[in-house]
């Protein structure tokens, strides 16, 4: 159970305003930048639950005069702004479980096709679009890097740049297989398919922090595929990076400049790298390439069934919903609260 505590938070707040007022403090310039960082959430979040408090209490006392003077148009108005600090404080609860390291900082979604055939491409285009509604309905901007379609429906994979505070801590669970279950609008039998699609979340990281030998790059330019304006402009500028001792590829199509989309790539591989050494998986590429593949049976964490009967559930957490269409609309927020909770 989370449990906030204004004064530790006060408290964090003295250490770090004293570490930062040290001589030599700013010669560790990556510390530094650690503990400004540090200093800035916990101050942007003592900030906030003052403000939360302090309207709380507003309407506590508005609420004990509208009710002395029994006036009913007063006490509407205070439900209305009850329920809008409910959420309010419902948001700044799920924030303080955005604790870790990188939770605050933008990512990458990836989405890769799996077992399926043409089902599983479109199903892989549908998440795209489940997540480009949430992002929209939250606040979040996205860039479509590259988008690989499909030959008859749906893409192979395509990965969005998503920004916005806190883009990473929100997203990362939903790193893993996700499951459709549908009649098939591609079977003429009209019969009921399984589809997986496997989506990737990792933060947007310093370039800095991992050093790339230009010999262990590969880097191909190419036409784009996409649509056009519906995914990406089509131009000979497309640019594929692979980093031959792991095997990891990144690409990028987004842009008219060949110039740009291969520096936009090289972010993509440094954030993933990065990634890599987090999870300590770089002695086991060949395991990670194994479980990418394994996008099938057995190893989905959250299932979307359209078919016989409607319902999303979370195989992790429990969550589960019967409104589907409203999680294909991008009203995500209960899974990724549900899988913080969780984690706590």
């Amino acid at each position: 159970m989370i449990i906030f505590d204004p004064s530790r938070i006060e408290g964090t707040i003295n250490r770090l305003e004293k570490e930062m007022s040290v001589p030599e403090f700013w010669e560790a310039s990556k510390h530094a930048r650690q503990v400004t960082t540090q200093l800035e959430e916990n101050r942007s979040r003592l900030s906030y639950y003052r403000s939360l408090s302090g309207e709380l209490d507003d309407i506590a006392t508005l609420y004990q005069l509208a009710m002395e003077a029994n006036d009913e148009d007063e006490l509407e108005s205070i439900d209305a702004h009850a329920d809008e600090l409910s959420r309010k404080m419902a948001e700044f609860r799920t924030q303080l479980y955005l604790s870790g390291p990188h939770d605050t900082a933008d990512c990458y979604l990836s989405i890769n096709a799996g077992a399926g055939g043409t089902d599983s491409q479109d199903w892989a285009e549908l998440l795209l679009r489940m997540y480009g509604y949430w992002c929209e309905r939250s606040g979040f901007k996205t860039s479509l890097l590259e988008v690989s379609p499909a030959d008859v429906a749906g893409i192979r994979s395509a990965t969005v740049q998503i920004k916005g505070r806190y883009a990473y801590g929100y997203l990362k669970g939903e790193s893993g297989v996700h499951r459709l279950v549908r009649i098939s609008p591609f079977d003429s039998a009209h019969r009921r398919h399984t589809s997986f699609a496997a989506v990737n979340v990792i933060p947007v990281t310093e370039e800095k922090r991992i050093k790339i030998d230009p010999k262990d790059l590969r880097i191909d330019t190419y036409r784009s595929t996409g649509a056009g304006g519906q995914h990406v402009n089509v131009t000979d500028s497309a640019v594929r990076i692979t980093h031959i001792p792991t095997g990891i590829v990144v690409s990028c199509q987004n842009e008219r400049s060949q110039h740009q989309n291969k520096e936009t790539a090289m972010r993509v591989l440094h954030s993933r790298l990065a990634e890599l050494l987090r999870v300590q998986q770089a002695k086991k590429i060949e395991e990670l390439k194994g479980t990418l593949r394994d996008i099938e049976w057995g190893s989905q964490i959250r299932s979307y069934v359209f078919h016989p009967y409607q319902l999303v559930k979370d195989h992790r957490t429990g969550v589960e919903t019967g409104n589907v269409e409203a999680v294909m609309n991008g009203e995500l927020d209960e899974f990724l609260e549900g899988w913080l909770e969780k984690r706590d």
